[in-house]
Order: structure tokens, then sequence, then C-alpha cells
């Protein structure tokens, strides 16, 4: 087990590994720890910038369905959500290593859910074991009963969502976040390994008689609290990562020593892509062959968040980012570092990532196929190999792309382990 990932696992995988060379623009000059570091603090300001951008659109697209519920509305707010991942996923190469990311994802995009905390759901759904919030459904009551203990929640408000995320220490009592608004713009997806998301009609917004399922002033007011509470999460993360603003989270990591900052980029990417990815994301669904263990479960997006991950981590150690506008930002990387030292350590890595990128290119192509697609949901059923050879081979790139960050780390004299956390 190595030391970069305490909190990964041993994988099996049997497929070869095909590398082949990535094609990438070689500096003419020379970089120091310094200017990665600062490329890196950049890096994290256009993503997190990207991301709360999106969640705006996200926002306008909401507010404009909430006012005329109908089907092209809700369509256009489901794609614009969709959209609003691309840069949220990405960012998360950023997780596990700098704390102020850290202490603050799990309040937008924690999953699994119990999304009976929130909304009306299926009779035959089961809420986690022991889960208190599992079934409180707060858009249909106005007072809420925690065991003799009475929650007002007549007004569904920013200070009552906040409140009841992660109620009672469960982090499936998820009330915020990406997930939160997922589920009230698909609702549950009930077709099990079948193909096909959640099927939520727009009349449960519509207002008056052709409301459906009830209470659809307290969801819209849930829908249009929930985003605004997403949009305030990223500003604030937005801002951690801004140059030129004093006490940010930005100034405070370009303040410490270079070798712990290499130590935190490299702990982000090694995590990301064995521990949270390879584990929580993929190995964890595939064995329990669970639909509730995927991760965006009511739109059937999933796909794609596993790419935009994968790409994440590519971003940070070739130090680039394509935002949404199309522009690339471009600059000094931990490549570039590595292959100062040792140009063979630095090809393989690369090599490495590009592997589990078309790895990843084959997850979304089968999921997105004209003809007879095949969801993540859909690939984790127990039986079928097709999903089950797909997967394998993402969890062992994954596995080949760990190790060779490590052999990367250690060619710069960094132990990924040393972040001074």
């Amino acid at each position: 087990m190595s030391a970069l990932f305490r909190h990964a696992f041993v994988l099996i995988a049997c497929l070869v590994l095909s590398c082949f060379a990535q094609a990438e623009a070689q500096p003419e000059t020379k970089v120091n720890a310094l200017a990665v570091v600062k490329h890196y603090a950049d890096l994290g300001h256009a993503i997190y910038s990207d991301a709360e951008s999106s969640a705006r659109q996200l926002q306008i697209q909401i507010d404009a369905f909430l006012q005329a519920p109908d089907q092209k509305g809700l369509i256009a707010a489901q794609k614009a959500w969709q959209t609003a991942r691309i840069p949220y996923q990405q960012s998360e190469a950023f997780r596990f290593g700098n704390p102020v990311v850290d202490d603050w994802e799990h309040q937008l995009n924690s999953w699994p859910l119990d999304e009976g905390l929130i909304d009306y759901v299926a009779e035959d759904y089961f809420a986690a074991l022991g889960n208190i919030g599992g079934d409180l459904n707060i858009i249909a009551n106005a007072r809420i009963n925690l065991g003799g203990e009475i929650i007002d929640a007549s007004t569904i408000n920013a200070e009552l969502l906040r409140g009841l995320h992660e109620l009672g220490g469960s982090a499936a009592n998820v009330a915020t976040g990406y997930h939160a608004i997922e589920f009230l713009l698909w609702g549950q997806d009930l077709n099990g390994h079948e193909l096909g998301a959640g099927e939520r009609p727009y009349t449960d917004y519509s207002q008056g008689a052709q409301c459906t399922h009830g209470n659809c002033d307290r969801r819209a007011a849930y829908l249009r609290t929930a985003v605004s509470i997403l949009v305030e999460d990223l500003s604030y993360m937005s801002k951690q990562w801004a140059p030129n603003q004093a006490g940010n989270y930005r100034s405070q990591l370009l303040a410490l020593n270079n070798q712990i900052v290499l130590a935190r980029i490299f702990n982000g990417m090694g995590s990301l892509s064995l521990g949270e990815l390879g584990g929580e994301r993929i190995k964890v669904s595939l064995e329990a062959n669970s639909t509730e263990d995927e991760h965006d479960c009511f739109s059937d997006n999933t796909h794609w968040s596993h790419y935009y991950n994968g790409l994440g981590i590519e971003n940070v150690y070739l130090g680039r980012y394509q935002r949404l506008n199309g522009d690339i930002l471009r600059g000094p990387s931990l490549s570039d570092l590595v292959r100062q030292a040792n140009p063979d350590i630095d090809k393989k890595t690369r090599q490495a990532l590009s592997a589990t990128m078309a790895s990843l290119k084959v997850l979304s192509d089968t999921a997105e196929a004209k003809e007879k697609p095949m969801k993540f949901d859909m690939l984790i059923a127990e039986g079928n190999q097709r999903g089950e050879d797909i997967l394998s081979a993402i969890l062992k790139d994954l596995v080949a792309q760990t190790r060779a960050f490590e052999a990367a780390a250690a060619a710069i004299n960094i132990d990924p382990t040393a972040t001074g956390l």
C-alpha cells in the first residue's frame, strides 16, 4: 500500500494497459516551484469562477422555469444543471489537501442522499438505516417533529435548509447542493438498471389546480432557495482563490513553503484518482450493483461527472484548463518540474493520464451512444460483463495513474503526505 493513498484500497484488474504519448507543447524555459504554485492558484480561481458563473446561469434558468412552469423550461433548467457540473467536477482535483475546499465541499456535493428528507418518494423507498431525517419531507411539512423537538419549516429559506443539511450528523441528509437540486429537477430514477432517468413532471411546480403531488409553492421555494445557496457557496470559493485579496486562502497558500504546496497538489490528485473516483464512486457502485451509490443518480449524468473528475486531475498535472468560454489557461506545471528532473518519469505520468482519459471516454461514449446507450446505472448491473469490463479498465488506469504520481513526486523530492495539515 502506498503512502500517498492512506484511504485507498487494492484494486484488482486484469486488462492490459495501452498507453500512448500525449502531445503537449514543451516549454522553452525552465520553471521553478514557486511559478508552479502560483499557476496552480490561477487554475483554482479560473475553475471556481466558471463553477460560479455556470451556477448563476442555472439560477437564471430555474427562475424562468418557476415563473411559468412548462416542459421546455424544465428541460432548459436540467441542461443548465448538467453544464454547471462541468467545471465543478474538474474543481474536485483541488480537494484533499486544501482545507478551505475540504471544509466546504460537503455543502454542495454530498451524496448519496436520502431524498425523502426533501420531497415525496415512491412507496418502496428506503432511507439509510437509522436515519431520522430520511422521510421528513421538508416540502410537505411546515412543522418538522424531531423526537419531540418542533422545527418551524413554514418558510423555506437559506437558514432553514442550511440548518437541516446533514441533520443529526448524517451525511445522507443532504438538504443543499448540486444533488438536492438534481433531485428537485429530475425526481427519483425509478428505472433501476434499465434505461431512463428521473421523470419529475413540470407540473410539480405548477400553481393552482394543475399542481401535482401537492405543495408546489413550497417545492418552488425549495428549488429557488437551493440554487441561491449554491451560487452563494461558489461565490465564496471563487473569492478564496482570487488574486490580490488579502487574507483569502490563495494568499495563505502562497505564503507556505513551496514543498508543502506541491505535496498538497500531489495528494489531491492521488486521493481523487483512487480513493474518491476509483473507490467511492466506481468500485463501491460496481461491487454493490447499487444504483443508490451512483453519483448523479437522478439525472443519469454520472458518466460525465466521472469524465470531468479525470480531466480535472489531468489539468492540474499539466497546468492547463479550458474555460467554459473556450479560452485555454496554460502555465508552469508539475509536468514541467518533473520533466526537468526526470523526463522519462514525466513521460510515463502523462501517458498514464492519457490512458485514464481514454478509458473515461469509453464510458461517456457508451452512455451517450445513439443506439442502445448504456448509462452508469446499467453498467453496474449484476451480470453486465460489458459494464464490468469498462469500469474495471478505468479502475486499472486509475491505479496506474496514482502510482505514476508517486514516482513523479519522488522525482522532485516531494513527499505527498507532508502537507502540513
